[in-house]
């Protein structure tokens, strides 16, 4: 599952940074955006490549500092989302307050790891002497902040999961559950360097669960804050691929009518190559179809009904009335006067805006199948 992990992050990194890009002074959007930025650096500097590419560099095992003043940095910006989103007023002071403490933190870390011996941060942590007082305090004091920092975003989530509906309330308890798992191993951890650090030893399989843990309650976090934008960015293409077979099968009624009265056919508003692909055009050129044929049945409808026959014509079933608009259309084109005055055709069965274009549907594949 590990494996996978960079390739999820780095899909949420980029998610969030075009939502930022959206709404770049929105200030929980952006701190949501640099956690997840944040961790993703986080563990590509982890990564074996991106270890090995900072000491060779820096001359020293200081990729474990980066390392963890990014986690640092994650856990400041995801307390920061809960800030600004709850606290009002209050939040850019509070926020300030907390940047203090992080910066605190990340200054005690640095000073302890600047003055380790050599390679004593770049063996495995399970495998670091913790006897020696530098390695010690530069876990303890990480390990305790993100406990705190963490833990701290999981109970403010899963407040807000309760107040929440869904998606949002399962995205949130999502990332609480997360968060929470968080908290607990990154607490775990502070023990076992304390145990450590006092001479006592841990047992390897308690160190793999810990570290299993962080793991997938980090899998699981990225998962929870993205959810609710998923399931949104779902039910939008969704929506988009309706739209655009939609508008596709209202082409049968559409070319009859605005063949008939040009006029009818309304101007874009964009003449991008891409606004045929954009959800903003599809859904432009969607809603003025239906207007236009609507309009096109409101000119062609005096050429549907006989004498005494207006109100019969909202009970046509849609291939007589498809059989009648080609006759109509016919009638039209030879020049030939409106008979009576405009009456309303295919009257959607709901006042819902999908039973209106459900009825235009239904007349267009009729003109279809009769071509």
């Amino acid at each position: 599952m590990a494996k996978y992990l960079p390739l999820v992050i780095a899909a949420a990194i980029v998610w969030r940074l075009f939502l930022w890009s959206r709404a770049p002074h929105d200030a929980p959007t952006r701190s949501v955006a640099l956690t997840l930025l944040s961790l993703g650096l986080s563990h590509a500097v982890a990564s074996p490549g991106g270890a090995h590419g900072l000491d060779i560099t820096a001359g020293h095992d200081i990729a474990r500092l980066v390392q963890n003043l990014f986690l640092l940095l994650a856990s400041y910006f995801l307390m920061c989302f809960y800030l600004y989103s709850a606290e009002g007023p209050a939040a850019r002071r509070r926020a300030q307050v907390d940047g203090v403490v992080v910066a605190l933190v990340a200054l005690v870390i640095t000073v302890a790891a600047l003055n380790v011996p050599l390679g004593a941060l770049s063996v495995p942590s399970r495998l670091m002497d913790m006897t020696i007082p530098q390695v010690a305090v530069f876990y303890l004091c990480a390990g305790l902040y993100m406990t705190y920092a963490i833990g701290r975003a999981g109970r403010w989530s899963a407040r807000y999961a309760r107040k929440s509906r869904r998606p949002h309330a399962t995205g949130l308890w999502i990332t609480a559950i997360a968060l929470g798992s968080l908290a607990l191993a990154c607490g775990v951890r502070a023990v076992f360097t304390v145990v450590r650090w006092s001479g006592g030893s841990v047992p390897d399989p308690l160190m793999t669960s810990a570290a299993v843990m962080l793991t997938v309650s980090n899998l699981v976090f990225v998962v929870g804050v993205t959810y609710s934008g998923l399931c949104a960015r779902i039910t939008g293409t969704r929506l988009w691929l309706r739209r655009r077979r939609d508008h596709r099968r209202l082409t049968p009624l559409w070319e009859l009518l605005t063949g008939i009265n040009p006029k009818n056919e309304l101007k874009s508003a964009s003449r991008t190559p891409w606004d045929r692909w954009r959800a903003r055009g599809v859904h432009r050129r969607y809603h003025r179809r239906i207007v236009e044929c609507r309009d096109g049945l409101v000119d062609i409808s005096p050429y549907l009904a006989a004498d005494g026959e207006e109100a019969d014509l909202l009970r046509l079933e849609p291939a007589e009335l498809a059989r009648r608009l080609r006759h109509a259309s016919t009638t039209i084109r030879q020049g030939t006067p409106a008979p009576t005055r405009a009456v309303p055709l295919a009257k959607p069965k709901g006042d819902d805006p999908d039973s209106d274009v459900d009825q235009l549907i239904a007349v267009s594949e009729a003109l279809r199948l009769t071509a």
